[in-house]
């Protein structure tokens, strides 16, 4: 069974960036590429940095801390020192506004 949550209007979206929401009391970072939204956790795995605050080329989201990198269409990491990925999320945009599936 989903759980659909509204998190953001996808007008607060922009490319190039990741957005933070914490629905339901998960940190979760928000990316818009190329017309598409992608959700990952935004906490770094290899350290207590905020992915939100990271730099995003194509679909890599770069941590702010070490310059690892994850591809936020299914959290694996893409660039050391990451290893380990990070959870993605089950997005869906309707009328404006972007929805996570928390159920996952």
């Amino acid at each position: 069974m989903s759980n659909w949550t509204d998190v953001a209007a996808e007008a607060d979206l922009f490319e190039g960036a990741g957005i933070p929401v914490t629905p339901g009391g998960h940190d979760i970072a928000l990316y818009l590429q190329d017309g598409q939204v992608y959700a990952t956790d935004n906490l770094c795995t290899h350290g207590a940095a905020k992915l939100c605050d990271g730099f995003l080329e194509g679909f890599e989201i770069e941590c702010p801390f070490h310059q690892g990198r994850f591809d936020i269409r299914t959290g694996a990491p893409t660039g050391a020192p990451c290893t380990e990925p990070v959870r993605s999320w089950p997005v869906k945009v309707q009328a404006g506004r972007v929805y996570l599936d928390l159920s996952v």
